[in-house]
């Protein structure tokens, strides 16, 4: 009978053993790679606020160089324009004409093709970024009268 008493006190301090829960390096372990995990899921939602701030801001600067090119498309004349737009962008514009229908022997109405581009710039991350618009625009012209 002692010997199955000191079988269940030994059957009674491994399961006791069993029950402990879990040592000071399991713990440690532990909280490492939940650390591990929570910086990747952090650092990926603030690589994404970033992407998010720099899609924002590309918009913005593409809507500006649609304005401005509507804009200077409305005189299409010959230039070089430029300056500051507000909130941090600046743009500049070049209008130059490709070719004409001119010719000093006739009298009749006068045709140009102009090159017409848009530039707009801005500081993002302490890195300049730019958004450049081409397109190209007729101009008819009556000798001596403006353009029409």
């Amino acid at each position: 009978m002692s010997r199955a008493t000191n079988r269940g006190a030994v059957a009674a301090r491994r399961a006791a053993i069993r029950q402990r829960g879990f040592t000071l390096l399991e713990v440690l372990v532990a909280l490492v790679i939940a650390t591990m995990g929570l910086m990747s899921v952090f650092s990926a939602f603030g690589a994404s606020a970033q992407s998010m701030a720099a899609t924002v801001q590309y918009q913005e600067a593409l809507s500006r160089a649609r304005s401005r090119l509507e804009a200077v498309c409305a005189t299409a004349a010959e230039s070089e324009n430029g300056g500051d737009d507000g909130g941090g962008f600046r743009w500049r514009s070049s209008v130059r004409p490709l070719g004409s229908t001119a010719r000093p022997e006739e009298q009749g109405p006068v045709t140009t093709l102009y090159a017409v581009t848009v530039w707009v710039s801005w500081g993002e991350n302490g890195r300049a970024r730019s958004v450049r618009l081409d397109t190209e625009r007729l101009r008819v012209s009556l000798p001596g009268a403006g353009g029409v």
